[in-house]
């Protein structure tokens, strides 16, 4: 019999906060966490902006001696984790740990580390590098950093597709509770490209947002000005766990993650199908999975990054999924408008904002959206958050390499 799998924790490290109800009120509330990167020397870059975590700090949960042993995307994802395990309440030393995991997605891992010892190896040679490198940027370091804290001996690994990194770690967990495989696991993902060679890269590639003058407008999705993404950083890990199981300890559901989709466009390395044919795929199949009718759908938290063809896709692609009239009637925004595209970190972020949304029936504004593109002709939640009923959410992420990843969770219901 197939299991049911529903959502007891989340933890968040964001923009706009790095604790759940302070990120989901700044966001309801229109505010922007995109600032003035700071770094010295941000003038030599054509992007001078980011979405940063500048509150945070991994004490107290790691020792001032291990901060250095762990790169800053591992510390957004084990911070979050802990924050999501407390508050869904589960006892790790009272689970088998064979029938627990962590699945963490990332899209590039530990840049910022690769820089610092790169230029340590030209100016002092090799006997310099630190024997914590490795450890320290490989993409599976968040996931084995959580799996390390609470003993967790089943499926423990990194999931890297780019900007879909999140979801298909999630769709991973999903697929493993529902078939009976594991009980309970920490899952999301999380991202720290906020440095020299993530700005200077995705610069090059003329991805990112150039609005330096006026950082809070620079991510702009949908809007007939937007120039690009802003770079962010952050983390999103959610405590997935078979019904049964939360419901025989007691824990409070938050929500029920009740299906998925996920394909590829397999046309470009970076550029997506701009028709939306294999995007809307994915939202189609989501809606197979949860057993959906177009109509069904009450908000979309859109992958939404403000490149110029992106948001054109994506909206081609909602239109094919649940077609026009259907398109016409759900509310959609993009979250990103408010933090910055996180890689393979957003789709944690998202999900534990789309939670929130039916939880509060709040839907999240999408700031920025000021001149509506004409191609983008859907309701994307303009400027100020709506109140509405919200039972039904699609998570959309799309990567680089035609990665498309959607999950559907819903308002519990026993």
């Amino acid at each position: 019999m197939s299991k049911r799998v529903v959502i007891t924790g989340l933890g968040l490290v964001s923009p706009l906060g790095c604790e759940v109800e302070t990120a989901w009120r700044r966001l309801r509330e229109g505010e922007s966490g995109v600032s003035l990167w700071e770094a010295p020397n941000r003038d030599d870059f054509r992007s001078k902006i980011a979405g940063q975590c500048l509150d945070f700090t991994p004490s107290p949960y790691i020792e001032p001696k291990d901060v250095k042993k762990v790169e800053r995307f591992a510390q957004f994802a084990y911070i979050a984790g802990i924050a999501a395990v407390e508050q869904a309440g589960v006892d790790f030393s009272r689970e088998n740990p064979f029938r627990c995991a962590s699945i963490v997605g990332c899209g590039v891992g530990g840049l910022a580390e690769i820089e610092r010892q790169d230029e340590k190896l030209a100016k002092s040679g090799p006997s310099r590098i630190s024997p914590f490198t490795i450890p320290k940027i490989m993409l599976n370091a968040a996931s084995a950093h959580l799996a390390i804290r609470y003993g967790i001996h089943g499926p423990v690994y990194g999931v890297a597709t780019a900007c879909a990194s999140a979801n298909n770690a999630m769709i991973d967990v999903y697929k493993a509770i529902k078939c009976g495989e594991i009980d309970v696991a920490l899952t999301g993902g999380t991202e720290a490209a906020v440095s020299k060679l993530g700005v200077a890269g995705f610069g090059a590639m003329r991805a990112l947002s150039e609005r330096n003058d006026a950082p809070e407008k620079a991510s702009r999705p949908f809007d007939a000005d937007r120039d690009g993404f802003v770079i962010g950083e952050g983390a999103g890990v959610l405590v997935f766990e078979e019904l049964e199981h939360a419901k025989k300890r007691g824990a409070n559901i938050l929500a029920e993650v009740v299906g998925y989709g996920a394909t590829t466009d397999a046309t470009h390395i970076t550029q997506p199908d701009e028709e939306g044919v294999y995007a809307g795929a994915a939202i189609e199949a989501t809606l197979r999975s949860a057993g959906w009718n177009p109509e069904d759908v009450d908000y979309i938290n859109a992958h939404g990054t403000a490149t110029k063809l992106g948001d054109v896709a994506e909206t081609a692609a909602i239109k094919r999924a649940l077609g026009e009239e259907a398109a016409k009637k759900v509310s959609i925004s993009s979250t990103k408008s408010a933090i910055g595209h996180l890689l393979g970190g957003s789709g944690g972020v998202e999900l534990v904002f789309s939670v929130l949304s039916t939880r509060d029936g709040v839907v999240p504004p999408t700031l920025n959206l000021e001149n509506p593109d004409p191609k983008c002709d859907l309701d994307y939640t303009p400027l100020v958050a709506k109140e509405r009923k919200i039972d039904r959410v699609i998570s959309n992420s799309f990567g680089f390499g035609g990665h498309n990843a959607c999950l559907a969770i819903a308002r519990f219901v026993d």
